[in-house]
């Protein structure tokens, strides 16, 4: 892994209740070419698989749709994947596909024909092959990140399904720990309570009524998580893939309809503030060498 010195320190800094786009994330990419050593390179691709998950979603309902130019895979590549598998003939050697998507195609392909019984969407399945791929990744922080979300969006399920009393099991994705955990147990905290240090706060998250305000929680403590991961690490890879994990917070709130979200939305930052601002500190001081 490389140092990256003058990227870093030349990088404008963000909020994330920026009202305006430093980059677009597609923009920062471009930035990174030429930067970057190969290795490094890698971990920002994989971030971007997101959108080829998006794109492949999207052409398995409609193949003749517009896919998302931040995802590198052309509707072409899934197709002779796709037909490679369901015709049982040699896979076309392509390094820009990942391995989750043969798995992903093999499941759709076997659940063609039969009674679907799991209540979990085809997206979610995706995402959650695409998480375990990532959580191999031989950067811990990289790691750490996938598992986070997965984490996060397996618990806000729970919470939600014990809330509603929908069968929990039916929606969790996944097989790590967490996800275990949240499929068996019936205990309050899911038996998480001396493991998930951020349970209490996804509790509180989780109780909130207004779906845009809650999401917007959820960004505050992923910020949070982001900066207290990369404390030590300010010149590391580690803190470019988290300039590109902000960027992208920033540029789904910035693009949403401000007469909707930009006051509920800074009146949320401006009240947690105070809190986040003193765990870091807090954070910092337990953390000196």
């Amino acid at each position: 892994m490389g140092k990256y010195y003058c990227l870093i320190a030349g990088l404008p800094n963000i909020a994330l209740d920026d009202s305006k786009l430093t980059y677009s994330i597609s923009e920062f990419r471009q930035e990174l070419d030429g930067i970057l050593t190969k290795a490094d390179k890698k971990l920002i691709d994989l971030f971007f698989l997101k959108f080829d998950n998006k794109n492949l979603i999207d052409h398995l309902k409609q193949p003749d749709r517009d896919s998302d130019q931040r995802g590198c895979i052309t509707y072409e590549e899934f197709d002779a994947l796709y037909k490679a598998l369901k015709e049982e003939e040699k896979i076309p050697k392509n390094d820009r596909i990942p391995p989750y998507f043969k798995a992903f195609f093999r499941a759709y392909l076997d659940a063609q024909g039969k009674e679907n019984n799991s209540e979990i969407p085809w997206e979610d399945r995706l995402a959650a092959l695409y998480y375990a791929y990532a959580m191999k990744n031989p950067n811990r922080f990289v790691r750490d990140w996938f598992e986070l979300n997965l984490n996060i969006n397996n618990m806000l399920t729970a919470i939600t399904c014990r809330k509603h009393g929908f069968d929990k099991a039916s929606y969790i994705v996944g097989e790590n720990e967490v996800a275990q955990a949240l499929r068996t147990s019936n205990a309050r905290d899911f038996g998480l309570g001396d493991t998930v240090d951020y349970l209490p706060d996804l509790g509180r998250i989780a109780e909130e009524t207004d779906l845009m305000v809650r999401e917007k929680k959820v960004d505050l403590l992923k910020w949070k998580w982001l900066e207290e991961h990369t404390f030590f690490k300010p010149f590391d890879i580690e803190s470019v893939f988290a300039y590109l994990l902000k960027l992208e917070m920033i540029e789904r709130w910035v693009t949403l309809d401000k007469a909707t979200g930009e006051k509920t939305f800074r009146e949320i930052v401006g009240a947690m503030k105070k809190g986040s601002d003193n765990a870091l500190e807090e954070f910092k001081r337990n953390n000196k060498k």
